[in-house]
């Protein structure tokens, strides 16, 4: 099947990343948004997401012909074999995963399809979507319409999205039809992966299970952080004690605020959601979601016991996107730590060397964005790291430790040495590890 032509419906992180992909191994692609502004800037070669990599590829692929953007649709599934439904599927205010713009994909699709046509869903979905797709279509599509239905989650990370489609591990497809799992199979043979072939239902649940247990894994670190505080061990070296067990792995065993983004916060409460419609106790999903925002707090918590009173105190907030590499800021530890300081009377400054344009959407102009981390901590009485960008954990110390007001630094990502933060005279504070201070005098003076 090397060499079909493939539409793919969206062009967020999935839909982008995955059509640029399958045209860099030789597959025909279009890629089709019904937001003619975000195609008009693809056409002229701009990429309106900052994923490392991803823009040369699209040069690459657009400069061969195998790779084109239309927000014409209705020409674009025309012409396709594979179809490919690479949508939104925000959270709900109750946390199921809104399928409006899915379901939208599939009508689109019903009404425009001619002959025999595969429906792959790229886009994270509840289990039982797939078959509720096909009933939508086969109500909907034209008498000289067939088609087969086919689950094949995406495993993406945002900040290595390209070399993870480029690379991936695994790839899952779920359907009933023996001839379309083996075309979407045939369509993954020049990515040299392990492809396991499953039942819709599995397929679907796969993509949650995983994202579910790896948001486990980091509320599990965080909660031994936070004991490893009150016991004097260092979360750090516990980590790699428990990484070394080959059953447990080091991946994901990283303390810090927590997980964020586009994927772990709506994916465990829609699973969590799947789980109270099918009257299915979980009780440690729940933990999970509890523990995730709950942590977030601890370093507001910190800049209280260490300041007292954050009425007037000048914060800065070092990183605003939910991790380095990429400018997304959905569910961002930094759109609750912002709001809460500055509610507490804080006046927060804020650097990031990619996000501060979509920040401004989440945040408005209340926080004061600064150009770089040096100018960013100027005078402030304390600073947090957010976000473990190069450009923060490279900075020079000295420098910031002579513009800060107080030196004192509490690590949210865990990303610096303590022993480098006591050499430069830092009052420095990670999440889970013993504590640097520069003396319990001076401690006090701070407080007051």
């Amino acid at each position: 099947m090397n060499g079909r032509s493939i539409a793919v419906v969206g062009t967020g992180y999935v839909g982008l990343v995955s059509g640029v992909c399958f045209a860099h191994v030789g597959h025909r692609v279009v890629c089709c948004d019904i937001d003619e502004q975000k195609i008009a800037m693809l056409q002229r070669g701009e990429i309106p997401i900052y994923e490392p990599g991803l823009d040369g590829l699209v040069r690459e692929t657009v400069e061969a012909g195998r790779l084109s953007f239309t927000f014409n649709t209705q020409e674009a599934i025309l012409q396709a074999d594979v179809i490919f439904i690479a949508v939104g599927t925000p959270m709900s205010d109750s946390g199921e995963a809104d399928l409006t713009y899915v379901r939208d994909a599939a009508a689109m699709i019903a009404r425009y399809s001619r002959g025999y046509k595969i429906i792959v869903t790229k886009s994270t979905v509840p289990v039982g979507t797939g078959r509720m797709l096909a009933d939508l279509i086969r109500h909907q599509a034209a008498a000289d319409f067939s088609f087969d239905v086919v689950s094949n989650p995406e495993f993406l990370r945002e900040g290595s999205a390209v070399h993870d489609c480029l690379n991936m591990e695994r790839a899952i497809i779920g359907s009933d039809s023996d001839y379309a799992s083996r075309m979407i199979e045939s369509l993954h043979e020049p990515f040299g992966t392990v492809v396991l072939r499953t039942s819709l239902e599995s397929a679907e649940m796969i993509k949650y299970a995983s994202n579910a247990f790896l948001a486990m894994k980091i509320s599990y670190i965080n909660s031994i952080a936070n004991l490893c505080e009150k016991m004097g061990a260092d979360v750090q070296e516990v980590a790699h004690g428990m990484g070394l067990d080959s059953r447990i792995g080091g991946k994901f065993l990283q303390a810090g605020i927590g997980y964020g983004g586009s994927c772990f916060p709506k994916d465990t409460y829609a699973l969590r959601y799947m789980a109270k419609h099918a009257e299915c106790e979980f009780p440690i999903l729940h933990a999970v979601i509890e523990t995730n925002e709950k942590q977030r707090l601890r370093v507001v918590e910190r800049l209280k016991h260490e300041l007292g009173m954050l009425r007037g105190k000048h914060i800065c907030v070092l990183g605003l996107a939910f991790k380095p590499n990429t400018n997304d800021m959905r569910e961002a530890p930094s759109l609750t730590i912002i709001p809460l300081l500055e509610r507490q009377g804080a006046i927060v400054h804020t650097y990031d060397p990619i996000a501060e344009q979509e920040a401004r959407l989440y945040l408005g102009d209340s926080p004061h964005y600064h150009r770089d981390v040096y100018a960013a901590v100027t005078n402030c009485d304390a600073a947090i790291i957010v976000t473990e960008w190069d450009e923060i954990k490279q900075a020079d110390l000295e420098m910031i430790h002579a513009l800060m007001k107080y030196p004192l630094v509490v690590d949210g990502r865990n990303c610096m040495n303590p022993l480098k933060m006591e050499e430069h005279g830092f009052q420095y504070f990670a999440i889970g590890r013993p504590a640097v201070s520069w003396g319990e005098m001076i401690r006090h003076e701070v407080v007051i």
